[in-house]
């Protein structure tokens, strides 16, 4: 009967034991108000039974005494609580620019350098909930390959496709930046961010990458930039007549430029050497970029002392009225 009630005043629930000492009372001198007549032998009555009238004489006392303990319950004040949550999210939009020109398929990374950025791009997305990421690739040239989602699912399946050599071999940094934020340029999000991952130097496109980077600090993006590959030298992996032979290239990263254009942006330029640092940087980008929750609790009351106050005025009003009539005391 009390599941899930709380009272606003429990400490007057106390009151309730004035009921059983009314009971005790009632029995033990309740006798003494009752109207009697003396007789000088009640053998005449011998054979007398009680009526329901006289069995039921005691009603009136239980109903008093019932609707007492109703009152009491109805002054603690019962109430019921409605709880929940009012959620708001704000939203980052983020385009994942990815590098696939052919010295991506360097072997510095196990077990190259765009395969490992693949699974710490999944693994990325995976740890979203509530933000749009877009999928650019690039090389000589750059296209879209996932607009801007929630269904990561589509997402990751998507970035699973992505190869090296699917399009013209080449770098084009400056235009891969452009198409990351022409997707973002039109996005509702209150945070809009490019994360740029390549390895090489840019040798193609029409827009420089300083250019590009100027124009997404025009419409509010914000750019982190990765360097990939080693120090020095990295395998890199050649076809030959005898099948696949390795040659050790000297790896080269314009970071000069990669920090130019993500301090215009006010983001930040890494530099990952090997697969465990690749993952702490995007782990690094994943905590910087979060997307902003507001949780607000709330509790409604529900006030249940009205039904138990209308049940102890019908218990009173129907024990005044048994009073004055059917079990009425003459004199």
């Amino acid at each position: 009967m009390f599941h899930n009630i709380t009272f606003a005043y429990p400490h007057l629930l106390y009151l309730l034991a004035v009921i059983p000492l009314m009971m005790f009372w009632y029995f033990r001198n309740g006798k003494n108000t009752t109207s009697s007549i003396r007789y000088s032998s009640l053998s005449v009555f011998g054979g007398y039974k009680p009526t329901l009238k006289e069995k039921l004489r005691h009603t009136p006392a239980f109903l008093r005494m019932g609707a007492l303990a109703l009152f009491i319950v109805a002054l603690a004040r019962p109430q019921t609580f409605a709880s929940g949550e009012n959620v708001y999210t704000e939203g980052i939009d983020i385009a994942m620019v990815l590098d696939i020109s052919g010295t991506m398929l360097a072997e510095d990374f196990k077990p190259n350098r765009i395969e490992a950025a693949k699974k710490v791009i999944s693994d990325f997305i995976e740890g979203r909930t509530s933000d749009k990421i877009g999928l650019v690739i690039f090389s000589y040239e750059s296209f879209t390959q996932c607009p801007l989602t929630i269904d990561y699912p589509v997402l990751k399946g998507l970035l699973k496709e992505v190869k090296g050599g699917m399009i013209q071999d080449g770098t084009a940094i400056g235009t891969a930046i452009a198409n990351g934020v022409n997707r973002l340029k039109d996005s509702k999000g209150k945070s809009k961010v490019i994360i740029l991952l390549t390895d090489g130097v840019n040798n193609a496109g029409e827009i420089d990458p300083v250019t590009a980077a100027q124009i997404a600090k025009t419409y509010g993006v914000r750019i982190y930039a990765i360097g990939v590959g080693t120090m020095g030298e990295a395998p890199y992996p050649f076809q030959t007549p005898f099948g696949i032979r390795y040659q050790n290239m000297p790896v080269e990263i314009d970071e000069a430029t990669l920090r130019k254009v993500a301090g215009i942006t006010e983001g930040k330029y890494f530099r990952a050497t090997n697969n465990k640092k690749l993952e702490e940087i995007y782990q690094s980008i994943d905590k910087m970029e979060k997307t902003r929750v507001e949780v607000t609790s709330y509790r409604n009351a529900t006030e249940l002392y009205y039904g138990w106050l209308a049940g102890g005025l019908i218990l009173l009003l129907f024990e005044i009225g048994l009073s004055r009539t059917v079990f009425r005391k003459i004199p």
